[in-house]
C-alpha cells in the first residue's frame, strides 16, 4: 500500500494492492516461521502492480485545501501526510505518541509544508472535537479527512514490548481474549473513527460545500485473521461506519470512502510481529495469521490466484 492509494480515496477513490506472494515468503524466512501455504482460487488472477517511486508526487492537486489525518506520526499517516502537503494540502494531524509526532510535523515543515497538530487520543470525544476546532482556528476549515488511527492490539504503541506484564492486551482467539484487549482496540479502531467522522462531518456539513472522508480498515476488515477478533471485528466496524455515513452525507456533497488493505510495511505490523515471536517463544499457540494473495503460472500457460495463509 502507497501513498498514493491512500490520497486517491481523498481526490477520485482508493484501491488497495495486496502483497505478494513472495513478500510472504520472504517474511516467513526471517521471522523463522514455516512458508505460506498456497490455495489455489479458481478462475481468479492476481495482477503484478509496480509501485510508483515513493518521492513522485503531484504538484498543486490538493492546492489550498485542508487535511485532517489521525495517526499522521508514523507509517502510513506519516507518509500520507508528507505527500499531502507536497501536493499543497494545510495538514491537521493528531496522535498519541509525541515525540514521533514532533518529528514529523518538523519534517514536513523542513520541506515548506505547512502543519498544525496535537497530541491526543482518538478515542476521546475532547480530542476528536479538538482537532477539528484546530483545523478551523489555523486553516479556516476542513475539506478533506484522513481516519488512518488503528491498533492491532491493546497496548499503547508508544510502550516496550513486555508480554509478560502486557498479555492481557494482546491479541488472542476468543476463548482467551480479554476484555482490556477487546475495549482498547474498539476505542481506537471503531470509536476512534466514530468520534472523527462525527467532528469532521459536522464541521463539513456547516460549511455547505462538500468534502471527502477516507477511513482506513483493513483485509481483515473484508475477511478473518487468526488470532485477532478485536483487530477484525473493528475493522469490519470501520466498514460499517464508512458505508452508513457515505448514504447520510452523499446529499451534502460529502464522499466517504475506506481503504482495506493487506499486510502493509509499518511500523504497528512490525510490532505485532514481534509480539508473536514472544508468543511462540513463550510456547503459546495464539499465532495470528497472515494472509496474501498472488498469481502463479501453470506449464499450460493459464494463470490463476493462490491465496497465502501463514503464521509466525
Amino acid at each position: 500500500m502507497d501513498r498514493r492509494s491512500l490520497l486517491q480515496g481523498l481526490a477520485v477513490g482508493a484501491a488497495a494492492i495486496p502483497v505478494t506472494q513472495a513478500v510472504a515468503a520472504e517474511k516467513a524466512a526471517a521471522s523463522g516461521a514455516p512458508p505460506p501455504t498456497e490455495v489455489a482460487v479458481p478462475g481468479s488472477t492476481a495482477l503484478e502492480v509496480t509501485p510508483l517511486d515513493p518521492a513522485y508526487f503531484n504538484p498543486g492537486r490538493f492546492k489550498g485545501k485542508t487535511i485532517v489525518i489521525t495517526g499522521f506520526a508514523r507509517g502510513m499517516g506519516r507518509a500520507a501526510a508528507t505527500r499531502a502537503a507536497r501536493e499543497g494540502a494545510n495538514i491537521v494531524g493528531v496522535d498519541w505518541l509525541p515525540d514521533e509526532a514532533r518529528a514529523t510535523a518538523a519534517a514536513i515543515t523542513a520541506e515548506g509544508g505547512k502543519i498544525a497538530y496535537m497530541v491526543g487520543n482518538v478515542a476521546k470525544t475532547e480530542d476528536c472535537d479538538r482537532l477539528v476546532a484546530l483545523a478551523v482556528e489555523i486553516f479556516g476549515g476542513v475539506d478533506l479527512a484522513l481516519n488512518n488511527a488503528g491498533v492491532m492490539d491493546g497496548v499503547y504503541s508508544g510502550d516496550p514490548i513486555d508480554l509478560a506484564k502486557q498479555r492481557a492486551l494482546v491479541f488472542a482467539p476468543i476463548d482467551r481474549a480479554s476484555d482490556e484487549y477487546w475495549d482498547n482496540v474498539f476505542a481506537t479502531n471503531a470509536a476512534g473513527v466514530f468520534k472523527s467522522m462525527r467532528a469532521e462531518l459536522r464541521q463539513m456539513k456547516a460549511q455547505g460545500r462538500g468534502g471527502a472522508i477516507v477511513n482506513v480498515a483493513s483485509i481483515a476488515g473484508l475477511t478473518g485473521l487468526a488470532g485477532n477478533p478485536a483487530y477484525v471485528a473493528s475493522k469490519h466496524a470501520v466498514n460499517g461506519l464508512t458505508a452508513n455515513a457515505a448514504i447520510d452525507f452523499a446529499p451534502y456533497g460529502i464522499r466517504v470512502n475506506s481503504v482495506n488493505m493487506a499486510a502493509t510495511d509499518t511500523p504497528m505490523v512490525a510490532r505485532a510481529g514481534k509480539l508473536v515471536a514472544e508468543i511462540n517463544k513463550a510456547g503459546n499457540a495464539d499465532n495470528m495469521g497472515r494472509m496474501s494473495r498472488s498469481s502463479v503460472t501453470r506449464p499450460n500457460g493459464s494463470t490463476s490466484a493462490v491465496v497465502s495463509v501463514m503464521t509466525s
